[in-house]
């Protein structure tokens, strides 16, 4: 049996064919735009490799010997397939790939979770997702569309505002029958909160902001978990170590499956929230117009 290394090339397989079909070296150089010594040295070197001929040279031309018959049957069968799977190949429309730029929290808690219903929908389409906690990284990302959180006021890019920031605490449900509800802030502040810490310029809503808002001043509690990481924090909220903040819609499909319970009666809203931004110097191209129509709510 032959090995991979022992195979003979493809090149001359199809110089073997061709010269087969025709039954002329010459034909078979004049088909191929090449020569027929060089044909000749071809079929020389693979009878060689081998180990048998495969033409019997006669007056005039060539014929097959047994085991160039044989070769000749596999060799049409196998080039034959090839060459549709190449044009299938060939013809099969390229897929287009946008990559989107955006926080950790938004990628994993709202844009993952819908991704399945996009390629569904648009399976010629790849989204390339690329994130960064500091909205500088983002904002300096090669990327087609990025999701950004703050003001909306991005140098160089056209914005459009896609979610409001709505915050609300959150916690487990074993963590809310044993504080009897949070009734008042009070309850809040006797309960071990979570805190997120926010790079520089970041413009998250914090328990100061939240207290102010709900026109409480902010009272530390007395046990407080820090996090760099909102999936971290969140997870912290589910195992019921404490109260963390909650931005809607983020966190809507643990709050529907009853994994976190809202506390409502303290929500807020800023003017801040996650904003669209396209890049001013190029114009959409058809598949990031496609992801935008898909991605704003209806």
């Amino acid at each position: 049996m032959l090995t991979d290394n022992e195979l003979p090339p493809l090149q001359s397989l199809v110089v073997f064919e061709t010269s087969a079909r025709l039954l002329s070296f010459t034909a078979a150089a004049r088909e191929l735009g090449t020569t027929q010594p060089a044909v000749s040295q071809q079929i020389r070197m693979l009878e060689a490799s081998l180990g048998v001929a495969l033409f019997e040279r006669i007056y005039r031309g060539v014929v097959l010997t047994d085991a160039g018959h044989v070769l000749l049957k596999t060799t049409q069968s196998s080039l034959r397939d090839l060459r549709d799977v190449l044009q299938k190949i060939k013809q099969k429309p390229k897929s287009q790939r946008i990559t989107v730029a955006t926080d950790f929290a938004f990628a994993a808690f709202w844009l993952m979770p819908r991704l399945p219903e996009f390629r569904r929908l648009h399976k010629d389409i790849d989204i390339r997702i690329q994130t960064s906690q500091s909205e500088m990284d983002l904002v300096s990302i090669e990327a087609d569309v990025a999701i950004l959180f703050g003001e909306g006021q991005y140098q160089g890019y056209l914005t459009e505002k896609l979610l409001p920031e709505i915050v609300y605490p959150v916690c487990s449900p074993k963590l809310f029958d044993e504080f009897s509800g949070f009734t008042n802030l009070t309850d809040l502040v006797k309960s071990p909160l979570l805190r997120l810490n926010a790079d520089m310029g970041q413009k998250w809503m914090d328990w100061e902001s939240l207290f102010q808002l709900n026109g409480s001043q902010w009272q530390p509690s007395e046990s407080v978990m820090e996090f760099d990481n909102y999936t971290l924090l969140v997870q912290a909220a589910i195992s019921g170590q404490g109260i963390g903040l909650g931005w809607s819609p983020l966190l809507d499909d643990y709050i529907q499956s009853g994994v976190l319970v809202p506390l409502s009666n303290f929500t807020v809203q800023s003017n801040n929230g996650y904003y669209i931004a396209l890049p001013k110097q190029r114009a959409p191209t058809t598949p990031v117009t496609v992801f935008l129509d898909w991605l704003k709510p209806k």
